[in-house]
């Protein structure tokens, strides 16, 4: 990871709430396919403000969150005070050897140096452990969403269609699922102001985006005067074992 990406991935910390307010949740039947039969501890790595840590202790899992962000971690904190929520990254992970059934890493592994972190991901799983990734990807078929990523920017992460998971993982498959998120209009500009671009960019260009997001919002047909949205996605998934 270059220097910048470094920052830009920490960058997070100042909308961390606008994160947790506008971010999507993740489907259960991507998790069911992520999680390998039987794990009872799992590692959510880059866990942000616990979007998908929800899910997994809602299940009933033993679950560590991990993220660099002490913000995001808040966060995180404030809404499941029962889990473990430790500052770490992929390439240096605060847990044991063999401590873990799952590592899954949600939104996050593009600011990950994989040289470093799959070596660290496989000494804290254990033996025929399951490394997870997954993203949600708006589904810009329907229109009012792909013009809203005409404003902001495509959702299109070049390692979610091609992420490769070296030895000592095998057995590496894909898998995605299509469902849809609802959300009010104002988590849509949280939604927003998430984005690593809003975040980073100058006040007057963050400023420009969420006008016209919120133009969007108030002319688009199918968007104007409604109280709720349906957002729809597609969540890509990639798992792989440990040999």
């Amino acid at each position: 990871m270059t220097r910048s990406q470094r920052d830009r991935s920490l960058s997070f910390g100042a909308a961390a709430a606008a994160y947790e307010r506008g971010r999507p949740t993740y489907p259960p039947e991507a998790i069911d396919w992520l999680l390998p039969a039987g794990a009872t501890e799992v590692l959510d790595l880059g866990a942000g403000t616990g979007k998908l840590t929800t899910r997994l202790v809602e299940r009933g899992l033993d679950v560590v969150a991990v993220d660099p962000v002490p913000e995001m971690l808040e966060v995180l904190s404030a809404s499941l005070p029962q889990t473990r929520a430790l500052l770490g990254t992929a390439e240096e992970i605060p847990l044991p050897d063999n401590s873990v059934d799952a590592v899954l890493v949600a939104q996050a592994w593009h600011w990950v140096d994989p040289t470093r972190a799959i070596p660290e991901v496989a000494r804290v799983l254990r033996p025929g452990g399951r490394l997870g990734l997954v993203w949600n990807t708006r589904d810009e078929r329907l229109g009012w969403v792909r013009e809203l990523g005409e404003i902001i920017g495509r959702d299109d992460d070049p390692l979610r269609d091609r992420a490769t998971l070296p030895e000592p993982f095998h057995v590496v498959e894909r898998h995605h699922v299509e469902w849809t998120n609802y959300l009010t209009p104002q988590a849509l500009i949280d939604l927003v102001a998430s984005r690593t671009y809003c975040i980073t960019s100058p006040t007057e260009v963050r400023t420009k985006t969420l006008d016209k997001v919120r133009n969007l919002l108030a002319t688009h047909p199918a968007l104007a005067n409604a109280n709720g949205l349906a957002l729809p996605y597609i969540t890509v998934c990639v798992r792989a074992t440990l040999s």
